[in-house]
């Protein structure tokens, strides 16, 4: 029989409508998991969130975080697996997003966590960022009040760049790093709403759908369930043995589903993996 690995997305996916994972999923989740399901997340979040949400979750699996930057063992707390910008393309960035005065956070890993640092002023969503993210021992802000960071020396270990600015100014920075070479943006909008657009950074070499590969073959499964309901799940979801959008994803993310199961706040997605532990899934 073959040997199923299900990764779910967390926003919008696995969690309900007060973000968060719903008694009823956590139950459930535990119980596949007791029976032998295989069972990981994929998320944009870094650690400094997940180890919060997850933690009533009982799987041994680590956790593909930062939308398939880094692998991260909630276990030890120690990351797995990184992918880190090239430099050059690192520096290429920040000239670009200094010329457009658009201010960006810079995620960078050092001994085991991560330090934020921020180019430009400080707007008023991204202070609220800040306080919804700070005092964890995950993740490190190293932002001043007027927002101007004092950025490391070497730009080794740069994993993103995250931007969440009016959506005309991001998508006008968008369209100009897509033309440069060693990285992968991703714009989109998110809960904040349409007039608030979101772009992350990363290697070329960094995926949700490279880091759901790496995790396949990490622990010896033969084909993946993938969930998702948000565009930056579409890589994933492409290269899923089995792609399922929940029933409050966007129609493109429902086009590139094998399967659309119901929402986000009915426990859908926990439900799934209890009802097909065996991997025995009919499309």
């Amino acid at each position: 029989m073959s040997t199923t690995l299900f990764i779910s997305d967390l926003d919008g996916t696995l969690l309900n409508a007060d973000s968060k994972v719903s008694d009823a999923s956590v139950s459930l989740i535990n119980e596949a998991v007791a029976k032998g399901a295989l069972f990981s997340i994929a998320t944009a979040r870094t650690p400094a969130t997940v180890s919060t949400l997850m933690s009533r979750i009982q799987t041994q699996l680590p956790y593909i975080v930062m939308t398939g930057t880094a692998i991260w063992d909630a276990s030890s707390g120690l990351y797995r697996h990184a992918v880190f910008i090239d430099p050059r393309a690192a520096s290429g960035i920040m000239r670009i997003l200094r010329r457009h005065r658009l201010p960006a956070f810079v995620y960078y890993l050092k001994e085991e966590t991560i330090q934020v640092y921020h180019m430009g002023p400080l707007s008023g969503l991204e202070r609220d960022f800040i306080r919804q993210r700070d005092n964890t021992p995950y993740k490190i802000f190293h932002i001043p009040e007027d927002g101007e960071s004092v950025l490391p020396d070497t730009l080794d270990n740069i994993l993103l760049f995250y931007a969440i600015q009016p959506s005309a100014s991001v998508e006008a920075v968008y369209r100009e790093i897509c033309l440069m070479e060693g990285c992968n943006p991703l714009f989109y909008h998110d809960i904040f709403g349409p007039e608030t657009g979101i772009m992350d950074i990363f290697s070329t070499r960094a995926s949700k759908a490279l880091a759901m590969e790496w995790l396949k073959r990490s622990c010896g499964a033969d084909r993946v369930v993938a969930f998702g309901d948000n565009i930056n799940d579409l890589p994933m979801l492409r290269a899923a043995d089995v792609a399922v959008a929940v029933g409050n994803a966007l129609p493109e993310v429902k086009a590139a589903a094998d399967i659309v199961i119901g929402p986000n706040t009915e426990d859908s997605v926990a439900r799934f993996v209890y009802d097909h532990i065996d991997g025995d899934i009919s499309l």
